[in-house]
């Protein structure tokens, strides 16, 4: 019998010490110390499936495809069926009085300029991950330069409720099941946010190592599934350092109703099992079978991905990918992703992943682990979601501002559509009809991107 890849359970503090010690104290000194030194230069100056696969849209309300534009601050719209743009939303609409805050705040200040130089390669993220409520009414998102989660009406186009989560950076989230609750992680706060979706209340939180990263729901809603992925921003990102100078990451399987840690998996353990002692333990994108008894996920650095067996903890198959940059530094990486994007058809026959570093999609047969052939359909993918019915993944092409549909089936590309500066994540969700007659392309409230393209972006209008 394999052996147990399960560390001891951890228990949550209770909430009232869990307020005591929360705030923006965390393993992220050199951010800090980064930020700080801009700052001083400048102080002169003021899953398995679909997401929403299994639930149907109510009454007077359309299926809608997000993306969310991270460096302009707009979230396009597409139409799921045509593929098509329908328009945008600006995601920022309140973002001279956030500047205002954050200009006034030297500690604040820091970090935005330290978030700008050294996460967003010069540029503001305005719109890191979103969700739509099941009554097409609100669009939640979480924005990391502004440490916050809004969640915007999509027929006024304002700011319904705003949540400042612990720290100063806000990053990946989830919908439960039922579409009531939306967990966010505090990249610098070192835990999850639990918020109500219709007000913003936060009603629980649980933690994590250094830099939460993605949340998964599982078993019906029951449980979450976490990764953190530590310091992937900074020099100590290196897989040959010892682990402590990454910070700590987890891969852990939380209570959704009491938010204690259930399970930590050994991740390090169960690499090294499998001779791979030089791999990142850095858990980046993940999906699931449809039974949910394997985990398939990316690591920092390694082109291709891996499946772990949810009950042993044991890797129980490696598949890597064609690696195109052999020559790259390590230092070049997009935030340590060789590869960020991976998502399992509803049968769990293929799987569609994003080969970030080496502009390329592919279709994995999960029964053989042959891939089909390399789509080169854009640069810098960074992000793949199923389609709600399960035949296509979505993939970002965040260096050259498209997203491509591909299909599940075929393995080829069947569209793509022009959208914002620098898609990330994109989602499945719902509008209300009516409000589609209204809907046009909303500019975003923050400035226009003077930036000279990165080495990786192909030059476009802005």
């Amino acid at each position: 019998m394999a052996r147990s890849r399960l560390l001891p359970a951890t228990r949550i503090p209770t909430p009232a010490r869990r307020r005591a010690r929360s705030g923006s104290r965390g393993p992220l000194a050199l951010l800090c110390g980064a930020a700080m030194a801009v700052a001083t230069l400048v102080a002169g100056a003021p899953g398995a499936a679909a997401e929403g696969s299994d639930a149907k849209p109510e009454e007077g309300t359309r299926r809608v495809v997000f993306v969310g534009d991270n460096w302009e601050g707009t979230a396009t719209l597409l139409a799921p069926h045509k593929f098509r743009r329908l328009g945008s939303i600006d995601v920022v609409p309140d973002y001279a009085e956030r500047m205002a805050e954050i200009a006034t705040n030297p500690y604040r200040l820091a970090f935005f300029l330290g978030i700008r130089e050294l996460i967003g390669e010069g540029n503001d993220q305005f719109v890191d991950d979103m969700y739509s409520s099941r009554d097409g009414r609100l669009v939640v998102i979480s924005r990391p330069s502004f440490a916050d989660v809004v969640a915007i009406d999509l027929r006024t186009k304002k700011i319904r409720w705003r949540f400042a989560v612990d720290g100063v950076r806000s990053d990946h989230m989830a919908l439960s099941p039922n579409g009531r609750r939306v967990v966010v992680s505090a990249s610098t706060g070192n835990v999850v946010h639990v918020l109500r979706v219709r007000d913003g209340k936060e009603v629980g939180k649980f933690t994590s190592g250094g830099s939460p990263h993605e949340s998964i729901y599982i078993d019906g809603g029951k449980r979450i599934l976490h990764a953190s992925i530590g310091t992937v921003y900074s020099p100590f990102d290196n897989p040959d350092l010892p682990d402590p100078l990454e910070g700590e990451r987890v891969l852990q399987v939380v209570d959704a109703k009491t938010f204690e840690i259930l399970r930590r998996y050994d991740v390090r353990g169960a690499l090294d099992e499998r001779g791979m002692d030089d791999v990142s333990i850095a858990v980046r994108p993940m999906t699931l079978s449809p039974d949910e008894k394997q985990f398939y996920f990316q690591l920092s650095f390694f082109h291709g991905f891996v499946r772990m067996d949810r009950r042993t903890g044991d890797i129980t198959r490696v598949r890597r990918l064609p690696n195109l940059v052999k020559n790259l530094p390590r230092e070049q990486y997009l935030l340590d992703s060789a590869q960020h994007g991976i998502a399992m058809n509803p049968s769990g026959r293929r799987l569609c992943v994003a080969g970030t570093m080496s502009d390329y999609a592919t279709v994995v047969d999960t029964r053989t682990f042959k891939r089909s052939r390399l789509l080169k359909g854009g640069l810098k993918p960074y992000w793949v979601t199923p389609s709600w019915d399960g035949r296509y993944c979505y993939i970002s092409w965040s260096g050259s501002d498209t997203v491509s549909r591909i299909d599940y089936r075929t393995a080829r590309i069947q569209k793509t559509v022009r959208v914002g500066d620098h898609p990330q994540r994109v989602r499945n969700g719902f509008i209300r009809a009516s409000y589609l007659r209204t809907l046009t392309d909303t500019p975003s409230s923050a400035p226009r991107r003077t930036t000279e393209p990165t080495a990786w972006e192909r030059p476009s209008a802005r």
